[in-house]
């Protein structure tokens, strides 16, 4: 039986245990004296030991239930013991406890059995949405039987949810409860609480920590409990809401931060009153305004006389060749499409009506100031993003491996691009991230030589396509303390789902604002600050870059995040939002961006995506935490199961944090996050201090120990012959990300394929010849051995870098003079390109190159190639590379284009 160490929730433990018990008392019930008897009764009890522990948290099956369940197989009723088991164990796994009363003693008539299947899709959606409420109240049985009972009697056939309530006794289980049990939705504090737990709390420090840890709620004086519990799980689940009752005073209360708590109730016990603030807090979740005009739209009788015959499903109803697109699709895709802003529907361009509160609910959801939908991926939200924001001459710090829209970005505003360089992980053909000492020198650099106030801001990849996660928060800070005006935009295009898991969120953009400016205006700041500047005050350079600095307490906290809602959460495809938190936008950036968004947003928008979008937010509030938790506990399973299958060992290993993050940039010194002997590290810590840290359901498997490159191992064997999709590889390596959407029997085929391989690759090994066993291995060495070093930006032309000291350049500039032919010329890339610079020739890139993998320019236009580039791709083995092409070799700049081009700067700076 695995440990509680070996999950990283206790929803997969939950419904692990009960399974698993219910196999032990089948087991039982059938060989009461069988060989194994002993053993699988003691095996049994353990696990009614650990459900013990959990149990207490959910409102099925009950502790008084699951009590009495275990009371039937301590006295020898296995009959009905196994009955009970097997009814709660197949009401978990088919979510019919949602739906109805569970009876669990065996001759109790149940018509409704046949609901514990599985429901379809439509049949559920008929189905009243159900929940769980969690009453914070140290009381006795029979206190907390009136209370459930007042609770329940508060329900109505009218409502429009339904739900049942689960009492804890103190803030601790209550902390613990709202990690543990995903159902949770909302939190009634009552001033009878207490602080500690009775649960052993060596097995649930981990989850402690995830609300604030042991230590800080150690000191909360009695009278306080209820407000810090409000605050408290404010921190781990802000999604939730919190009504607290208590019989202190008005003015008490009135100053304490309560944190989710939505409304006070003052010594009274109106169950009514409170049973309807639940439904409403709910349902201000549940609310799709777009979605739901959308629906309603689509049931209107209308004529159609606007500009899509598709509209209505008419152009299909009428044809009699394209009926199988209707049959595909079905009716409501047509019927909900139209152009119309008018009938109850709104503009994307200019919204006013429901796309505007779903962009608002959006922006609540994800803790920004405003959110903006956008229905052509986060590449269009980088360019506005950009456009909005930088003007031309304004220096753009940017990570160089970003995403090629953020290049395209620079090009279309204008700006000076001073690249920064990712550490590299050569022996993966992949780089990290950019470490903080690396920006910190080119902002202290850029001020030296008086072009701060230059630099506009700051672009970096959170978290990058391999999951290499930045501290945020630090990262901001620090840049702040040099330039406290400096602009963030975070792109968070694989990171949407981080903010609904409490160790993720912490290192999520809007997050780190929030945190920011709250920081900010506090007075211990102020002092810190103060003293720092004292203390710094003729530092240099290097002392700066190793100190921790404070940013001043009138810096502008301006943060931008754009994220692919359709990659890791539930949204059709590039439907995107960009979040913003910046304490500048009303009065300096709401036009510009205006005028930027409607530059790159279609006139035409797809109104499927944005309902879709309006849905994925109602999702991620009401369960988002749930999913996540699934989606981590699906990429632990499978880390779990290579990392400890001794075939799978041989031919493939999984990167730890360790492996893919250096040491130097782990402050925390641990390696890896899980081990196959000790189960889960306690990553709390990781995260909140490490500079960089690995995202968990990024499983980056090593493959070049198959003799395969990771393209061929994903198109060749992956995808060709087993199926399985994936995004990206390196040379030696494949990602495999798991999502909100991955389940445990997809984890299990792909094993189940690695397995297969590794033992194909064992018989062909077994039969192989000498010499093919020998060419084997030399695959094998060159993959994992003789790889070539990852190149870094070299440098712009003096034609496009007017000051090679701090190194930015312009790409405007060099992209536009390639339209003319006449300045362009192709170097063949075996040969011709070494012979020039042999000859002394800078040879300087007309184009951007970009080969996939890895998926970022090695070259931008107006970047001088280097020797260590021109290495790097000729040893590259990819069938894409972007803007070159073989035929006619590298597109680059002659050298009277060039020469012309530094007399128009010479004659500029005249």
């Amino acid at each position: 039986m695995q440990s509680m160490s070996d999950y990283y929730s206790a929803v997969q433990l939950r419904a692990d245990r009960w399974s698993a018990l219910r196999e032990k008392l089948v087991h039982l019930e059938r060989e009461p004296q069988g060989r194994r008897a002993k053993a699988a009764h003691a095996e049994a009890q353990k696990l009614f030991g650990s459900l013990a522990i959990v149990e207490r948290y959910w409102a099925f099956p009950g502790m008084a239930a699951f009590e009495h369940i275990r009371r039937q197989f301590e006295a020898g009723h296995l009959s009905e013991a196994t009955y009970s088991v097997t009814r709660v164990n197949r009401a978990l796994t088919t979510g019919a406890y949602r739906r109805r009363k569970i009876p669990l003693e065996q001759g109790i008539l149940d018509e409704d059995q046949e609901e514990d299947a599985l429901l379809p899709p439509d049949a559920r959606a008929l189905t009243k949405p159900y929940f769980e409420v969690m009453i914070v109240d140290d009381v006795n049985e029979h206190q907390e039987r009136w209370l459930k009972s007042n609770m329940l009697s508060m329900r109505r056939s009218e409502d429009a949810f339904t739900y049942e309530p689960v009492v804890v006794p103190s803030l601790q289980d209550a902390l613990i409860g709202v990690l543990f049990n995903h159902n949770i939705q909302a939190i009634i504090v009552r001033p009878g609480l207490r602080l500690e737990s009775e649960v052993e709390l060596a097995i649930l420090t981990r989850y402690l920590n995830r609300a604030g840890g042991a230590e800080e709620i150690e000191d909360i004086p009695p009278e306080d409990y209820g407000p810090e519990l409000c605050r408290l799980i404010a921190k781990v689940r802000p999604e939730l809401d919190a009504y607290l009752v208590t019989d202190r005073s008005v003015e008490d209360i009135a100053g304490l931060d309560l944190g989710i708590c939505r409304r006070v109730f003052y010594n009274q016990e109106d169950f009514m009153e409170l049973h309807l603030n639940i439904l409403r807090g709910v349902q201000a979740r549940f609310k799709t305004p777009f979605f739901t005009a959308l629906k309603e739209y689509s049931k209107q009788p209308t004529g159609v006389f606007h500009a899509m015959p598709i509209s209505r499903g008419k152009s299909i109803t009428r044809s009699h060749w394209i009926q199988d697109m209707g049959a595909f699709y079905g009716p409501n895709i047509f019927l909900a499409e139209t152009s119309a802003t008018s009938g109850g529907l709104d503009s994307l361009l200019e919204p006013h009506g429901p796309i505007k509160e779903a962009q608002e609910l959006a922006a609540r959801a994800f803790g920004a100031k405003q959110t903006f939908f956008a229905t052509n991926g986060t590449s269009t939200c980088n360019k506005i993003v950009v456009q909005a924001l930088v003007r031309p001459g304004d220096i753009v710090l940017v990570d160089r491996d970003c995403h090629k829209s953020h290049h395209y970005g620079m090009v279309l505003a204008g700006a000076n691009v001073r690249y920064l360089d990712s550490y590299p992980l050569n022996e993966y053909s992949m780089y990290g991230a950019v470490p903080l000492k690396e920006i910190k020198h080119h902002l202290l650099k850029l001020k030296a030589a008086g072009k701060l106030d230059r630099v506009r801001m700051l672009l970096l990849t959170n978290c990058t396509f391999d999951g290499i996660v930045y501290n945020v928060e630090r990262v901001m800070e620090e840049c702040l303390a040099i330039k406290p005006d400096l602009i963030f935009l975070w792109d968070e295009a694989w990171f949407a789902f981080a903010r609904f898991g409490p160790t993720y969120r912490q290192r999520t953009g809007m997050n780190a604002a929030n945190n920011l400016r709250e920081r900010l205006r506090s007075p211990e700041h102020a002092k810190a600050h103060a003293k720092q500047v004292e203390k710094l005050q003729d530092a240099d350079e290097a002392t700066l870059i190793k100190t921790r600095l404070i940013p001043p307490p009138n810096a502008r906290v301006r943060v931008y995040t754009t994220q692919s809602t359709h990659k890791t959460l539930t949204s059709l495809r590039q439907g995107s939002m960009i979040h913003v938190n910046d304490q500048d936008f009303k009065g300096e950036v709401e036009a510009s961006f205006q005028e930027a968004y409607m530059t790159h947003t279609s006139t035409s928008p797809n109104y499927q995506i944005i309902a879709s979008l309006d849905v994925g937010r109602r999702q991620v509030e009401l369960e988002g935490f749930e999913f996540v938790q699934r989606q981590v506990e699906a990429a632990m399973a499978m880390r779990r199961a290579i990392s400890t299958h001794p075939l799978l060992q041989k031919y493939f290993k999984v990167l730890t944090a360790g492996d893919m993050i250096p040491e130097e940039h782990r402050e925390s010194g641990v390696e890896s996050y899980y081990d196959p002997e000790q189960g889960w590290t306690d990553i709390w810590n990781c995260w909140e201090k490490d500079e960089f840290v690995l995202d968990a359901t990024r499983v980056t498997l090593a493959v070049g120990g198959t003799g395969w490159d990771g393209d061929t191992f994903k198109t060749q064997v992956l995808m060709d012959k087993y199926g399985i999709q994936i995004n990206k590889t390196s040379r030696n390596t494949v990602l495999f990300m798991t999502n909100i959407g991955t389940t445990r029997s997809s984890v299990a085929y792909l094993i189940e394929v690695l397995v297969e391989i590794a033992k194909e690759l064992d018989d062909r090994l077994d039969d192989a010849s000498k010499m093919e066993r020998l060419a084997f291995e030399r695959r094998v060495k060159n993959l994992m051995q003789d790889l070539p070093p990852l190149p870094d930006f070299s440098h712009f032309h003096e034609a496009f870098c007017a000051d090679p000291d701090t190194g930015e350049g312009d790409i405007r500039t060099p992209f536009f003079l390639a339209y003319d032919e006449n300045n362009c010329d192709y170097l063949d890339l075996q040969g011709g390109i070494e012979a020039e610079m042999d000859k002394g020739r800078e040879v300087v890139s007309a184009s951007f190159i970009i080969p996939y993998p890895p998926g970022f320019p090695i070259l931008v236009p107006g970047q001088v190639v280097s020797r260590e580039i021109l290495a790097f791709m000729r040893a590259l083995d990819v069938n894409e590379i972007h803007g070159y092409r073989a035929d006619l070799g590298l597109r680059v700049f002659t050298d009277e284009a060039l020469a012309k081009q530094l007399e128009t700067l010479a004659t500029a700076a005249e």
